[in-house]
């Protein structure tokens, strides 16, 4: 008889949304942390090499701290969950009565008829008595548990794919040129990410957008200038 507001599950709508919203997040992680390491190094070196080491090593330690991140915090909430689940099935086989009165209060509290909810918190029980008041009370679908793995390679991919623009926006261009494309299709990519989340979070645009932009070219600016505070002749 537990009430939490919880995460919907994976298979709605809005968890689908939130899904897409985190990988546009991660890629967006991608592309601010590894446009500042190779811009700061390129600051510090002319060496392409030393700018894909260090480009690699950033996307490599991102996309498995990414990763790892999200393993460990899907696990978590799927561990309280288990555990809530298994809470509720105790007080269904305990005390299945007051779990059906409280389910039917449920429904009344949306409105439904005192008669009508007991009818349909009853058919409802006798159909799968967990799934019915899990979802109704917990928010959760005992059969459609998040999947860590799932979680941990989406945030690695969504990482990855967004810390190859700039590794390569550094990279193939002449060196004279190298900073300034780079620069200039990490903004480009920042205000496409900002648009898009801000879509899918429906809040306003112009504000995400700023947000984003402003972010990233205030971290490239900084590493810039350490990289060219720091500046070394790699051999």
């Amino acid at each position: 008889m537990v009430h939490v507001g919880h995460a919907e599950p994976l298979g709605t709508s809005a968890a689908r949304l939130n899904w897409l919203r985190a990988g546009v997040l991660g890629a967006n992680d991608g592309i601010i942390s590894t446009a500042g390491v190779v811009i700061g190094v390129a600051a510090a070196t002319p060496s392409r090499t030393a700018v894909l080491v260090a480009g690699l090593a950033s996307l490599a330690a991102g996309a498995m701290s990414m990763a790892v991140g999200e393993y460990v915090s899907v696990s978590t909430q799927r561990d309280s969950e288990k555990a809530l689940l298994e809470k509720e099935r105790r007080e269904l086989e305990e005390m299945p009565e007051e779990e059906l009165e409280e389910l039917a209060a449920i429904y009344r509290a949306k409105g439904i008829s005192d008669d009508l909810a007991h009818q349909v918190a009853r058919q409802l029980t006798d159909h799968d008595a967990l799934g019915a008041h899990a979802e109704a009370e917990l928010g959760i679908d005992p059969h459609d548990l998040t999947n860590p793995w799932h979680a941990a390679w989406a945030s690695m991919l969504a990482f990855t794919l967004g810390a190859v623009l700039p590794l390569l926006a550094i990279l193939l261009p002449p060196p004279a040129w190298q900073v300034p494309v780079t620069v200039g299709a990490v903004l480009l990519a920042l205000f496409l990410t900002g648009t898009v989340s801000a879509t899918l979070g429906g809040s306003p645009r112009g504000r995400a957008i700023a947000r984003n932009v402003l972010g990233g070219a205030l971290a490239m600016a900084l590493t810039y200038g350490i990289g060219s505070l720091m500046g070394v002749t790699v051999v």
